[in-house]
């Protein structure tokens, strides 16, 4: 069981996912006259939002400094916590099977386990205009649930899953500390719940082919009950090597065996 090597990278792409829900955000700059003046795309990054508070209040000139290695504004996002969903778990015998490159051999997977993934995703800004572009950039599409399809099988592609993506919460945080003239950092927390499962080592297993059933009667005697075999039903494809993808029959032969 435990020491057989398997790894799906389902952490990983689940964190490629939510980061790519999230990474073609926008800030636009206007007038007076709502002409807009700048539009600036919104940096994202796989951070704690702690490493980008440090670095906001080491350097006050984040904002208009292009000599630093950040500016505002931008977001980060990391995970937080997997909790296991028992809810969503199916029968543990169930399993799914797909076509394997060993000859006369299926690729077996087993039911997968339920988990949830919580994500906090962070938005960082100097003024509240640019937070709040951000956050109805997003809003909108969580009621509260968003669903994606993922591949949860690099090697398999033709494998998907459905992944809800679940707001839980949006907290807000304007962290200004000091004099009038020092700066501020308004900040955004959206929690989110990505329901996700993870799967075990696959492995290959082969074709039935053949089925034979005995049918029989039940003896009631004086010894107490007791099975007579009376008929064996020998149900085998047609042809003998055939494969899920081919054309196929069944030859059925009946044998009596009372």
């Amino acid at each position: 069981m435990f020491g057989t090597y398997f790894y799906h990278k389902k952490i990983r792409t689940a964190v490629a996912v939510f980061g790519s829900l999230f990474n073609n955000l926008h800030v636009l700059r206007t007038d007076a006259n709502n002409q807009v003046l700048s539009q600036t795309k919104v940096p994202l990054s796989y951070a704690p939002a702690q490493k980008f508070l440090e670095r906001i209040r080491a350097n006050p000139d984040l904002y208009t400094d292009t000599n630093v290695a950040i500016k505002l504004p931008r977001m980060s996002f990391e995970i937080l916590s997997f909790t296991y969903d028992v809810t969503r778990q199916i029968s543990k015998i169930n399993n799914f099977n797909q076509t394997s490159t060993v000859a006369n051999s299926r690729h077996k997977f087993n039911t997968g386990v339920p988990y949830v993934i919580t994500f906090q995703l962070s938005i960082y800004a100097k003024n509240q205009d640019d937070a709040l572009q951000i956050l109805e950039q997003i809003l909108p599409y969580f009621s509260p649930q968003y669903t994606l399809t993922m591949k949860p099988f690099p090697d398999y592609p033709n494998v998907k899953e459905d992944v809800p993506i679940v707001l839980q919460s949006v907290d807000f945080s304007d962290d200004f500390e000091g004099p009038q003239e020092s700066r501020r950092t308004i900040i955004y927390n959206l929690t989110f719940d990505m329901k996700v499962n993870f799967y075990g080592p696959t492995s290959d297993k082969g074709y039935i082919r053949t089925a034979k059933p005995t049918v029989g009667l039940k003896d009631v005697g004086l010894n107490g009950d007791s099975d007579i075999d009376t008929t064996r039903i020998s149900v085998t494809t047609d042809p003998a090597d055939a494969s899920p993808d081919s054309d196929y029959g069944f030859t059925t032969t009946i044998e009596d065996i009372t």
